[in-house]
Order: C-alpha cells, then structure tokens, then sequence
C-alpha cells in the first residue's frame, strides 16, 4: 500500500533538515500508529506525503500501490486514493458541507474515469454515512466546520473520508483537543472503516485515541527518523515511561 524509503525533507524557508531517512512500509488493510516527542517530524513526514507547499524532498522515496507520490500534484495524490485528517481542520466560511462533501466526492470520481453522483444518490449516501458516525443531520446544511466545536470538526472530516472512500489514510493528531466521549466517536468512525483495500497512518502522542483504534503495528519517531518498532505494547510502554528510555535504546 504505503512504502517509504529513506526520505530526507527539509524546510526551504530556513533550509532545517527535519526528516533524515524514514523508512516505512505499510500493508494492505493494517493500522499503523507513529508516535514521539514534539519535533521529531511526525506532522512533516503528512505533510510531506499530501504533497503541502513548503518543503523540499532531497533524498527517497514515498510510493502509494506502486505510484510515485512525490511527482503528483496534491490533487493527484488524493484522487490516487491519499487522504489527510488534519491536526486543526479549517473554516470555510460560505461553503456549505454538503456542497464541499459533493463537489469532492465527483472530482475524485472524475479524476478515475467513474459517473459523477447524481445529487438523490448523493443526499441518500450522505445521509446513511453521516448516521453511522452519529454526525447530526444539521451539521450537513452548515458552512465546513465553522462554528463547530473540536469533536465537530473531527468527525465531519472523518465523514469527509467516509465518502471519499481513500485507499491511504493519514491523521494527524485528530485527538488533538477531543474531550473522551467525541475521542471515542472519531475512533469509532475510524474502526468502521477499517478493512481490506485501505490502510491507515494515525499520528498521535496518547496512547488513550489507540486504546480504541488498536493498531497493528507502532513506531516511535525521534529526530526526523523512525528509531523504534512494535506492536501495541510499544504504545502502552510510552505511556508508563515516556520517550526517555526508548531514545537511550536507540542512541
């Protein structure tokens, strides 16, 4: 699905290296979790992959089913089948969502050679999806997330996913500012959409958002490369000893 090979990225502004050889792989169908301290690269290395303004691949390789994402344009990369949760979703104030959600879903369709939605199919898909994640029904007829609380936006994006059905999925920091019980609504949405054909890569520092994803499979990233992985337990010995440990392991 996702394979990542020696990946070095550097901010051109301050000409800062940030990543200095990730090297990642990630299956068909399997969860993985990537966690460290502030700093260590995690939301680059998203950002770099959904192809953001602002940094500079200098060495590597990031693949998506085969195809090189580094030369798509952001678009391309999300028709391709990426899709990037954000850590703080934006307002798009005088955008309604059901329009955004529509005119969305029919460019990826366009971009892969598949009949736009009709509007009666769409208004009966989003429904149903937006049922399943309990997202109000009201939320839809409302500007993108403006006015929306934090656990709002979240699942609104986790709605966006939903209908964008992506092959790849990144979030980023998504428990960033959740209370438990909207933490365990995204997780939930994130579990409903778990299976064959997508995969995902959930950025976060609690270990308390993978108590209800449980991954298959956790790095620890520190100092722009990925120095240690496990399995869930890896997730659970951070949260009783935090990073200390691990980085005098792997200095």
């Amino acid at each position: 699905m996702l394979t990542i090979k020696n990946l070095h990225v550097k901010l051109e502004e301050e000409d800062k290296v940030i990543l200095k050889g990730v090297d990642l792989t990630v299956d068909d169908g399997k969860v993985h979790a990537i966690m460290g301290p502030n700093g260590s690269g995690k939301s680059t290395l998203s950002y770099v992959l959904s192809g953001r303004d602002g940094y500079e691949v200098t060495d590597g390789t990031a693949e998506l089913d085969g195809a090189d994402l580094l030369a798509m344009e952001p678009e391309e990369r999300a028709a391709a089948g990426l899709f990037l949760a954000f850590q703080y979703p934006v307002e798009i104030p005088g955008v309604g969502n059901m329009t955004f959600l529509r005119t969305a879903v029919n460019a990826q369709r366009k971009a892969r050679g598949e009949p736009e939605l009709s509007a009666a199919d769409f208004l009966k898909e989003v429904r149903a999806k937006a049922k399943s994640l309990k997202i109000d029904a009201e939320m839809l007829k409302r500007p993108v997330n403006v006015g929306f609380s934090g656990g709002e936006k979240k699942r609104n994006e986790i709605l966006q996913m939903a209908m964008l059905e992506p092959k790849m999925c990144i979030l980023d920091e998504t428990d960033s500012g959740l209370d438990v019980d909207a933490m365990k609504l995204v997780a939930e949405g994130v579990n409903a959409l778990r299976g064959k054909g997508r995969s995902f890569l959930v950025i976060t520092h609690y270990q308390r958002l993978l108590d209800h994803i449980q991954p298959d499979v956790v790095h620890i990233m520190a100092d722009g490369r990925i120095v240690k992985t496990g399995g869930p337990e890896l997730a659970l010995e951070v949260e009783t000893n935090g990073y200390a440990g691990i980085l005098e392991e792997t200095a």
